[in-house]
């Protein structure tokens, strides 16, 4: 992740926090503005994800998020899911988290130091493996108890075929209109999805990894959300 340097690393089966910060807010009041993603500080917490520690390593860091592990997400304050929102309002509408539990069959989440993106591996019932789904996101910073990023919202579908697609273009286009994320970003974001494609046409990393092979030991216990999952990060010791 990115400013890893000389840390401690975590081990197998050690459980940790997997956060986003609310898109285009500022730490201050949480109100949107026009910085967009990575322009500074970033705004509060809104999605948290208990994982457990799959392989932490110079090259890479996989966690498993458990089916039924309970999480934070973002809802309309009158507690209806986002997407339920019309697209022309559905970031200016008023927003706050809600606890949920994470539904389906579980999914392993790869990200490599420094990519602005994580990879995402999901399945059917009986294992049968369904896709990868490549999150454009803000390299992830580590701290004591996890790691923070940003979604960047636009993000790539990849089948076994080796095919693949974009997904939630919409949103992506949305997200600069309502402010969330200036010119400059936006086309960042853009450079690192067609990085990204790159990378799955010539089946990198990942992809080629066999990681659709994984199996969780059924020995963990599936993380709980503490209490203070929004908590200021604190450094990780050198």
């Amino acid at each position: 992740m990115a400013g890893t340097g000389e840390i401690e690393r975590w081990a197998p089966g050690e459980q940790i926090l997997w956060r986003y910060r609310r898109n285009g807010a500022s730490a201050g009041n949480g109100a949107p503005g026009n910085g967009g993603p990575g322009s500074g500080s970033g705004g509060p917490i809104h999605i948290c994800r208990p994982v457990t520690v799959v392989q932490d390593t110079d090259e890479l860091l996989a966690v498993w998020v458990a089916p039924g592990t309970q999480c934070v997400k973002p809802v309309l304050t009158d507690g209806r899911d986002v997407h339920t929102e019309p697209l022309a309002t559905r970031y200016t509408a008023p927003r706050t988290t809600a606890r949920s539990p994470w539904l389906g069959n579980g999914v392993l989440k790869l990200a490599r130091p420094g990519d602005p993106w994580s990879v995402w591996l999901f399945w059917e019932p009986l294992w049968r493996f369904r896709s990868w789904y490549v999150n454009l996101e803000e390299p992830g910073t580590r701290w004591r108890g996890g790691v923070d990023s940003e979604d960047h919202f636009l993000d790539i579908s990849v089948y076994p075929d080796r095919s693949w697609v974009w997904r939630d273009e919409d949103e992506f286009a949305m997200a600069q209109r309502a402010g969330l994320m200036n010119p400059g970003t936006a086309r960042r974001v853009r450079e690192a999805g067609r990085a990204a494609v790159a990378l799955i046409e010539g089946w990198g990393a990942p992809f080629r990894d066999g990681w659709e092979h994984w199996r969780p030991d059924p020995q963990w216990r599936v993380p709980v959300l503490p209490d203070d999952w929004d908590r200021t990060p604190s450094a990780m010791p050198s």
